[in-house]
């Protein structure tokens, strides 16, 4: 379908280096495989709601970069890819503790992409679960 390479760990976290818009939120990439991309997003006092939780925009906006990561180490940074619907579980809160994002494509298509993302603290424990469909943008 894509003659792109592979994206190695390394070019995902220039990705997000790049990103102004990401800076905030300290994310990177642990790890890139098959259709699978794992973000870690680092505890800061900053990302913390009233109450001492890490914001719930903080967990979905993981999910959704770890997705968009993992369709870019499929495809490359050629094409572009937004968020065409999210559907988030919040499970259980995170506390003053990093959060570690998993996506994973199950449908990867010419115009669509769809998929799940689970965040987890690092004990595993898993904090929210995530379905999420990109679309591809042609110009």
């Amino acid at each position: 379908m894509n003659e792109a390479p592979r994206m190695s760990v390394d070019q995902l976290n220039t990705v997000l280096a790049q990103s102004a818009f990401l800076a905030p939120y300290g994310f990177s990439v642990r790890s890139c495989e098959e259709k699978q991309c794992t973000l870690i997003v680092p505890f800061s006092a900053s990302l913390e709601r009233p109450g001492g939780i890490v914001s719930g925009m903080t967990i979905m906006g993981a999910a959704d970069v770890a997705m968009w990561l993992a369709i870019m180490g499929e495809r490359g940074t050629q094409e572009q890819w937004v968020t065409t619907d999210m559907k988030t579980a919040f499970l259980r809160s995170a506390r003053q503790e990093n959060v570690v994002c998993v996506a994973r494509i199950l449908k990867l298509g010419k115009r669509t992409v769809y998929g799940t993302a689970e965040c987890s603290n690092e004990q595993g424990q898993l904090l929210a679960h995530h379905v999420i469909s990109y679309a591809r943008i042609f110009e």
